[in-house]
């Protein structure tokens, strides 16, 4: 790891030299925002996207961040100077450094940080075989739209997930699904294609939209549509997707199956699809 080259405030450096501040907001507050791009072959997966996502919540928090065209391009040049093929590029931009007050002082400089390291894979009989799931109540602040750094609810809920021996948990709230923890959730009803209409408790995930996109070429049929516990308990198909997790089926909630208890048919259309479209080797 010592020897891979990251990006610190302009700089690309080496792992083993990178510093920041004690006083740094991120540390102190969670006082920041990040991002995750899927490279498949060297080649980012929705770059654009990605980045434009970041403005979002870079503007939803009030912070400024640096030039966006100049971030992509040095990301592509992490690529480059790492040899990153299959790895994932990891953004994070804070406030910056001060001590500490919860004041944000004018002119601050962000920190801005991005590493790209080996993706996690998913061995395919993972994903075919399909996975496990629980719920657990929406516990977590109003503003989820964001793509913040402040992530606690987030990891003592996906801790108590594996402790159930799960993947996944779907978060509820007043008896309606949001989303998973590192996820968005889909159902299959009679071969339609559902998910949760966006509100300021469901991230816009990137890969949802192309998920959908992917649907709509397929003549999947799609809605958008609240989709209840019990509507989830009782769906043909759960799916979850994300950048890394790309299309994962779930077989099992809160210890019963989903459907027949293995991947079912809208799936099986849409995973082969989605993947040749993020690897460049299909389009819509």
């Amino acid at each position: 790891m010592d020897d891979m080259v990251v990006y610190l405030n302009g700089e690309f450096i080496p792992y083993s030299e990178a510093k920041i501040g004690i006083e740094d907001r991120g540390y102190q507050f969670g006082d920041g925002i990040y991002e995750v791009i899927r490279v498949y072959d060297g080649k980012p997966f929705a770059l654009r996207e990605h980045f434009e996502r970041l403005t979002v919540s870079a503007r939803e928090i009030e912070l400024t961040l640096p030039d966006v065209s100049a971030l992509e391009r040095d990301a592509l040049e992490l690529l480059r100077r790492n040899d990153a093929k299959d790895c994932a590029i990891y953004i994070q931009i804070s406030r910056g450094v001060t001590p500490r007050k919860h004041v944000i002082p004018f002119g601050l400089a962000p920190t801005v940080i991005m590493t790209a390291r080996e993706a996690a894979r998913y061995a395919p009989e993972v994903r075919f075989k399909g996975v496990k799931a629980i719920t657990l109540p929406d516990d977590r602040w109003a503003r989820c739209y964001i793509k913040s750094t402040n992530l606690l609810p987030n990891i003592t809920a996906k801790l108590r997930a594996e402790r159930a021996g799960a993947y996944e948990a779907v978060y509820l709230r007043d008896g309606f699904v949001t989303e998973g923890t590192h996820s968005n959730v889909f159902i299959a009803e009679s071969g339609v294609l559902i998910t949760p209409p966006l509100t300021n408790y469901i991230l816009a995930g990137v890969t949802r939209t192309y998920v959908l996109d992917v649907a709509r070429a397929l003549g999947v049929p799609t809605r958008e549509e609240s989709i209840s516990a019990e509507r989830l308990a009782a769906a043909g198909e759960i799916m979850f997707t994300g950048t890394l997790t790309e299309i994962m089926p779930a077989v099992v909630l809160n210890g019963a199956p989903v459907g027949q208890g293995q991947p079912g048919p809208v799936f099986h259309r849409l995973y082969p699809k989605y993947l040749a479209v993020a690897t460049g080797q299909e389009s819509f």
